[in-house]
């Protein structure tokens, strides 16, 4: 909690965090938060749910106010249970020694952040497709995205790939980035519960349509501040990339992002789609439902599979820009205070 440290031990913090996820990411040796998380979630979901679910449908239609405050009080529990497990181990291990804190929070920050995550799926798909194995791409792709993807042609493949690494520009870096920045380990960790709770129960089917609501609604919120500031961040990364527009990504904000059925995802799609000349958005399946997203960014091309690691240098481009700040402020502040 800030409450624990100064801004600028929340500053070196918080810049440590960024440099150990951007260097190590998620060692597969050691049991990740969002496991446990998961977990917790599964079972409260077994409980509250799957009785609801084993009604007829006449029936279950009467309990859909029920389970939205099911939902609700699964939203409400496994945030706060998240929240106040990071808040006592920080204070523990600070307790013990303030560098086992400092070690803590650092940690705990980074494995809200998944950077090196993301550069890492990206380029075993593109890997993939430069060999012209395209059914290990279909199986690499479909680790990162919802859709099926066993029936994906490249282009299909690529879209998908670049419009994941796009979307989670926000949720996977720059909205747990924020939270870390307003109050350490115990708000990141609080934002990756709520949207690991939004992952796994906050979909508009008939399943969950009523379950995840607040869950899905309550990721929209928390997303929604980091949404517009990532499209800034991607646009001014732009700027520096080759083979990319800064002026054509920011018009592609301005004219698709509204477009997108989700209030936050449809800004960095686009602007991912006019960095690069290229539409994103069509038809996806999930299961076997047919899902018509809007078209974002102009076609001046076809994709193709090195727009795969243009996406991933935005990303990156987008975590320089912010460790560089955070780096000056940080700078700053030692300075006036010496």
């Amino acid at each position: 909690m800030i409450g624990f440290y100064s801004l600028q031990e929340i500053l070196m913090i918080t810049a440590l965090a960024i440099i150990v996820d951007l260097l190590i990411g998620d060692p597969k040796r050691l049991p990740h938060p969002v496991i446990w998380i998961g977990k917790l979630i599964k079972f409260l979901t077994n409980r509250w749910l799957n009785p609801l679910l084993s009604l007829p449908p006449v029936e279950r239609q009467r309990h859909q106010r029920k389970e939205k405050q099911l939902g609700i009080a699964l939203l409400v529990t496994v945030a706060l249970s998240v929240f106040i497990v990071t808040v006592a181990g920080a204070w523990a291990c600070a307790w013990i020694h303030p560098w086992l804190g400092y070690a803590f929070q650092v940690w705990f920050i980074s494995t809200t952040m998944a950077v090196k995550g993301l550069k890492d799926a990206g380029v075993l798909v593109f890997d993939a497709l430069d060999r012209g194995r395209l059914h290990d791409a279909r199986t690499y792709v479909g680790y990162i995205v919802g859709r099926d993807t066993m029936h994906l042609d490249e282009p299909e493949i690529t879209r998908a790939a670049v419009e994941t690494v796009a979307e989670n520009t926000v949720d996977a870096y720059v909205t747990p980035l924020c939270f870390a920045l307003l109050g350490g380990a115990p708000l990141a960790m609080l934002y990756r519960a709520v949207n690991t709770l939004d992952s796994m129960v906050g979909y508009r089917n008939e399943k969950y349509r009523h379950f995840g609501w607040a869950s899905a609604r309550c990721d929209d919120v928390l997303n929604y501040i980091p949404a517009r500031l990532t499209g800034l961040l991607m646009v001014l990364s732009n700027i520096f990339l080759p083979g990319s527009s800064a002026g054509r990504s920011l018009r592609a904000i301005l004219k698709f992002a509204r477009l997108h059925p989700s209030p936050n995802g449809g800004i960095p799609e686009s602007a991912a789609a006019g960095a690069l000349g290229v539409q994103l958005g069509g038809i996806n399946v999930y299961g076997e439902v047919v899902s018509d997203r809007a078209r974002m960014g102009w076609k001046l091309r076809e994709l193709r599979s090195p727009d795969i690691l243009a996406v991933i240098r935005m990303l990156y481009g987008t975590a320089y820009l912010t460790l560089g700040g955070i780096l000056c402020a940080l700078c700053w502040i030692m300075f006036a205070g010496s």
